[in-house]
């Protein structure tokens, strides 16, 4: 099977859908000519044209407030939201109307409309360009939100969502850009809310979403040499949540930590171990421990950026902790 870029996944994913259904279109700041600052959506214009991969005015709550109305009149606009922290601007077009219209008006509209945008940290881009605001949206019902962890995952989610009558928030993680991984030339689709079983275990589960997961499986590898078997998940989807899953493998191991890049605070990361200690307490032989981002601005400094998020090394740790029975008491 080939080899391709997450970038070029995602390319090839809105490629596809924009020859099989012509109400889908493009639309953001500088997705046209300059294919976005990452060049994810290079080449698009030239074969679609600029009346299907539309330049935008710098103002992210008009042009995603244009994509909800075009969304309930017919069309299947894909918003390209430069960075995952302008997320903060279109709250209102995103959050009051895409999620709500099709509850308001008793099932007679909906917004079948893709946001795709970015999370992730370590890119030296400071406070205001390396946030991961996925929690955001995923506390917001109406809305469903994918986080592709890998090309293959990135191409199949995205065309899921396209097709998907709801409003979907796809975050692809910065970093991941360049990261190669097998994806078939047939045509695929990954469902919502299944998640992916990444590596069987028996001692410890970890649940990782997005870049994460490359580093619970490294952790994985690190802890396989110890003589402990961790089970690696990927959710995929936050909303849509395959509970189903995730228990059954926590049911089997007895442990779990859940890894998200956002803050620890109130996110991903409670959420998910919530669930898990309410609905699986009984075969828990410890606490599902959370490893989230720090709860500080994202800093510029490398130094200090870099120990911000979770790490392979510190997921290994907390795991031979918990196999251990050493957090525990602590609990």
């Amino acid at each position: 099977m080939r080899e391709i870029t997450l970038s070029q996944a995602v390319n090839e994913a809105i490629a596809e859908e924009m020859r099989r259904d012509e109400t889908v279109f493009l639309m953001g700041e500088d997705v046209a000519e300059a294919g976005t600052p990452f060049k994810v959506l290079s080449g698009l214009v030239e074969e679609f044209g600029t009346a299907r991969v539309i330049d935008t005015p710098i103002s992210e709550p008009g042009f995603v407030g244009m994509a909800v109305g075009a969304a309930m009149t017919g069309t299947r606009p894909v918003v390209d939201l430069m960075f995952g922290d302008f997320l903060y601007l279109v709250m209102d077009q995103l959050c009051n109307q895409a999620a709500k219209q099709h509850y308001m008006s008793g099932g007679k509209l909906t917004v079948p409309m893709v946001l795709r945008t970015n999370l992730g940290a370590t890119r030296r881009s400071a406070a205001q360009h390396s946030q991961s605001l996925q929690a955001l949206v995923a506390h917001i019902p109406g809305l469903k939100v994918a986080m592709p962890s890998s090309a293959y995952e990135a191409k199949g989610l995205m065309k899921t969502a396209i097709r998907d009558n709801n409003p979907v928030v796809i975050f692809e993680d910065k970093l991941m850009y360049q990261d190669k991984a097998p994806v078939p030339e047939e045509e695929y689709l990954i469902p919502f809310g299944a998640a992916n079983i990444r590596r069987e275990g028996s001692d410890i589960t970890l649940i990782a979403t997005s870049s994460m997961v490359q580093v619970a499986e490294a952790a994985a590898e690190t802890l396989a040499a110890e003589g402990i078997s961790a089970e690696v998940i990927d959710p995929r989807t936050l909303v849509p949540l395959d509970e189903a899953t995730l228990l059954s493998s926590v049911k089997k191991t007895s442990r779990a930590i859940v890894i998200d890049e956002g803050h620890q605070s109130y996110g991903v990361t409670a959420e998910i171990a919530s669930r898990l200690n309410e609905k699986a307490f009984y075969h828990l032989d410890a606490p599902v421990l959370r490893m989230g981002a720090m709860d500080v601005p994202v800093p510029f400094s490398p130094a200090l950026e870099d120990i911000t998020v979770p790490t392979p090394e510190g997921v290994a740790e907390n795991a031979r902790k918990l196999c251990a029975g050493d957090m525990i008491h602590a609990a």
